[in-house]
């Protein structure tokens, strides 16, 4: 197999790490129009996407799924409690743990933030075969860095 070509090994545009910055800005920059139109910043979009698929879940494993600390998370679920899309309560057969619940207006966005998701698969230019190994190898690269055991 060739090398790959390498101008300067510390050239900001050899890097691997500026390649992924680079992409996961665009991408969340193609989201933006979308979910602004729903009022949605993407950290917001993320959390309703486990919410969707959960209905309800610990505050504490919520974090644990989004890579997010509790002082990166709790304000985020805060400004979504505001707007009525979930609530947040201590549970009463453990009252250490907060239980996050999404709510019928949380549940009605999820139809137009389908279209924020279709949108973005298009704006690719990819086939879905080829974007789901990326995301594969992508979560496979992530899960080596943090160094899990999988």
């Amino acid at each position: 197999m060739d090398e790959p070509a390498t101008v300067e090994p510390l050239a900001l545009d050899e890097q691997l790490c500026f390649a992924l910055h680079s992409a996961s800005r665009a991408m969340t920059g193609c989201y933006r129009p979308v979910l602004d139109e729903i009022g949605l910043t993407y950290s917001q979009y993320a959390v309703l996407l486990v919410l969707w698929a959960e209905e309800s879940i610990a505050q504490r494993e919520l974090g644990e799924r989004m890579f997010l600390d509790s002082g990166t998370l709790s304000p985020l679920l805060h400004r979504l409690e505001e707007r009525g899309l979930l609530t947040r309560a201590r549970r009463p057969d453990d009252e250490r743990t907060v239980q996050v619940e999404i709510t019928e207006a949380g549940r009605a966005l999820r139809s137009q933030a389908t279209k924020a998701q279709n949108t973005v698969i298009a704006a690719t230019g990819m086939e879905l075969d080829h974007l789901f190994r990326l995301r594969d190898d992508l979560q496979q690269l992530a899960s080596r860095l943090r160094g899990d055991q999988s």
